[in-house]
């Protein structure tokens, strides 16, 4: 039997758990529970470093500042041990990343509209903020776009650049991480389709491609990426959802990719499935191969087992983790029967 470990975020109360941490049995897709904390206040997404020795969560909070807070983490046994936490300067912290070899940690702030950067220090702890970006502008529409949303920070394949998918501006700024200066400096930006609402991205693992989910329109736009100058170049844009489509009002969250490059996998919220799309190697563009329903409501984030061979998504709304398993050759999913309770899970992370 094969063992990966998963880290779970979810929305919960200061008091309550709310970081879990299970082993999962790669053959059966079972999550058994190792440990859980408390101690922070919605850690509604996380990010752990390469050898799984520290952990980093936002505290998602909407009226007032967030913040980002640094964990020792044993993932043997799952303990964590807090380090220090830091203010995001910015209300709804929603998305972190490490970058430039673990030495920086990156943030968004969804409702602050700003992008944070942290030294990240010998011993775990994050340095003071060392640089913010605030964003400005808006879009066409009127309740989501009245203002700036930077909703994720995404690290080009070198590390030294960072990709910010922005829902209010409709555009994919690009910065380069400054490392002599501690700073993030603009290098470019690239459109979407007024009214798409950018959100989450993720580069291909092999080749020059990129792709973004569309929170409001339910879409995927494809681009070929350029390295030497960093530069995003639009294909295609595809929906997350069957033509004529007349369910419930759906807003797209997650997308991945699998490790071998062949497939990518999108999350729908309303619809609650996962659209399965296979990527052509020669332009990068996607073809629709299957959508399945998610076995619960609001599919906010899912993840995919390194070996490619298992899909674990979390329903925010009917608070349940279920599991597929993945046909390599085919990338479609087959449920294999486990469905985990937890109070709305948001944010998983899957390591071996």
């Amino acid at each position: 039997m094969s063992l990966s470990t998963v880290y779970v975020g979810s929305y919960a109360e200061k008091d309550a758990q709310s970081i879990y941490v299970y082993k999962l049995d790669s053959e059966t897709g079972k999550l058994t529970l190792v440990n859980s904390t408390s101690g922070i206040l919605n850690p509604s997404f996380l990010t752990v470093n390469a050898d799984q020795t520290r952990l980093y969560a936002v505290s998602e909070t909407n009226d007032q500042p967030g913040s980002v807070v640094a964990y020792a983490l044993n993932s043997q046994t799952g303990e964590l041990t807090r380090l220090n936490e830091q203010s995001t300067n910015g209300a709804a912290p929603c998305h972190l990343a490490l970058a430039d070899q673990e030495r920086y940690l990156t943030v968004a702030n969804y409702l602050g509209g700003n992008i944070c950067l942290y030294p990240v220090l010998p011993d775990g702890q994050l340095g003071d903020l060392a640089y913010e970006v605030q964003h400005h502008g808006s879009s066409i529409n009127t309740e989501r776009q009245d203002a700036a949303h930077p909703h994720s920070t995404n690290i080009d394949p070198s590390g030294g650049y960072v990709y910010v998918p922005d829902l209010g501006l409709d555009k994919i700024i690009i910065y380069k991480l400054d490392s002599m200066s501690n700073q993030l400096v603009v290098q470019g930006d690239t459109m979407v389709e007024p009214g798409s609402g950018p959100r989450h991205f993720v580069f291909h693992p092999q080749q020059n491609y990129a792709y973004v989910i569309n929170e409001l329109s339910s879409t995927i736009t494809a681009f070929t990426y350029n390295p030497d100058i960093q530069t995003l170049t639009t294909v295609q844009t595809v929906s997350t959802l069957p033509a004529h489509y007349t369910g419930s009002a759906n807003t797209a969250a997650e997308i991945r990719i699998d490790p071998s490059g062949r497939f990518l996998y999108a999350s729908n919220r309303g619809d609650d499935s996962i659209a399965v799309f296979s990527i052509d190697a020669d332009d990068g563009k996607l073809i629709h191969v299957e959508r399945v329903s998610t076995g619960g409501q609001g599919p906010r984030n899912f993840a995919l087992t390194p070996d490619g061979t298992l899909l674990l998504v979390a329903n925010q709304y009917s608070n349940n983790i279920v599991s597929y398993s993945i046909d390599t050759q085919t990338g479609k999913l087959t449920v294999t029967g486990e469905n985990l309770q937890l109070p709305h899970p948001v944010c998983l992370k899957i390591f071996n």
